[in-house]
């Protein structure tokens, strides 16, 4: 019986590559497993082998895998209603909205579908408010692959084949007050900064930096948009990363961990800002919509209920304590806040990932050279005490 639980579930893996290869655009880069299942920090392949997840749908599964809050709001709501279009007022979003901003220090919120359609909306609320076209960025910035937002993303590999985008952005040393000064300028819309790097390869700003920036946008009459795409829904042990430097950006936008594992996206403003858009300026078929704030709500409460966000904050010293420990001659440098951790290391990554993931333990590698921890919120110190080892014993093999 044994093999033929082992025979059929390798059917299923071999049928699941067969499809992707024949029908799915072949734009990614995948690791050589399929996940069929999740519960809280651990997920289950094809072939019923268990990981612990430190990617977490990249930042996504804050409050863990199917937590059974979100599948009861789920369905609920989806015996209820699904759609309308904001043709129509809903209760849902009226609430998700009277919940979510007070938490974000913004005034006014717009739900769409993702972090890139948020920092669409951005950059165009930064013309609309200002009246300007120039933008300016960070070296190693990540904001998204649509058009607008990949102009406001650094990597060339990602820019360069679909030139010309946005005119102009201009391109900063990340954490660099100088540099800043002689780019915002009485052209500038709006500089667009991560509080903290993620694709970047988990960049922390130096004490002060942010509260600079914040000071030369507005010398210079320019918005100050903050990403926290990555970095909200207690990730880096706050609500939202730009409270560990208490500096309130005229814009912000937030995704991935807002609705517990569904597609949410929010672009954030003060009102001042927020006031110059008008009617017909933007707009989501989608966003929004009863389901995905429904779902939003649920994962609201479970945070708070569950203490997630101070949980992230002693995880991610836990995490932090338990990698610096192991004192390895090819780690560069480790640095993060809460559970949003990079190690860089003096090798290439990818083979310390592969063996990660032959040893139960989903990573990635950010920057070629940085490991990514971004596990659900919920992870435990045992499950940590198990990756670090498992992360360890693949460093050791790559020097």
């Amino acid at each position: 019986m044994e093999n033929l639980y082992q025979d059929t579930m390798k059917d299923l893996y071999q049928d699941i590559i067969e499809k992707d290869s024949k029908y799915v655009f072949q734009n990614y880069t995948r690791q050589p497993i399929a996940i069929t299942s999740g519960q809280g920090a651990l997920v289950r392949d094809s072939q019923g082998k268990e990981y612990i997840d430190c990617v977490a749908g990249i930042a996504v599964n804050n409050i863990g895998h199917c937590h059974p809050a979100i599948v009861e709001a789920v369905s609920r709501q989806v015996s209820e209603l699904i759609h309308v279009s904001n043709l129509y007022y809903t209760h849902q979003q009226a609430e998700l909205a009277a919940r979510f901003v007070p938490r974000t220090g913004m005034d006014r919120v717009f739900f769409c579908n993702s972090g890139t359609e948020a920092v669409e909306g951005a950059l165009k609320l930064a013309r609309r408010a200002t009246g300007r076209t120039d933008f300016v960025a960070a070296e190693h910035s990540f904001h998204g692959r649509t058009m607008g937002a990949l102009s406001v993303t650094h990597k060339p590999q990602y820019r360069e084949p679909f030139q010309p985008l946005i005119q102009k952005v201009e391109f900063v040393p990340y954490s660099n007050v100088e540099a800043l000064k002689g780019a915002v300028n009485n052209d500038t819309a709006a500089l667009i900064l991560e509080p903290i790097q993620g694709e970047g390869g988990i960049r922390v700003p130096e004490e002060g930096y942010l509260q600079a920036a914040k000071d030369i946008c507005e010398d210079a009459g320019a918005l100050l948009i903050f990403d926290e795409v990555q970095t909200g829904m207690g990730r880096t042990g706050k609500w939202f990363a730009r409270e560990h430097s208490g500096v309130v950006p005229d814009i912000m936008t937030t995704a991935k961990a807002m609705a517990g594992g569904l597609p949410m996206g929010a672009l954030l403003a003060r009102e001042e800002t927020a006031s110059k858009m008008q009617k017909g300026d933007h707009a989501a078929t989608f966003g929004g919509g009863p389901l995905l704030c429904a779902a939003a709500l649920a994962s609201l409460k479970v945070i708070e209920d569950e203490g997630l966000v101070d949980r992230s904050a002693r995880m991610g010293r836990y995490l932090i304590e338990k990698l610096e420990g192991l004192e390895l001659e090819a780690v560069r440098e480790i640095r993060g806040k809460g559970l949003m951790v990079g190690m860089e290391l003096a090798v290439k990554c990818g083979p310390v990932v592969d063996y990660a993931r032959e040893n139960g333990v989903l990573l990635n590698c950010t920057s070629d050279s940085v490991l990514r921890f971004v596990p659900p919120l919920v992870i435990t110190p045992t499950q940590i005490d198990r990756v670090v080892d498992v992360v360890a014993q693949g460093i050791e093999r790559a020097e």
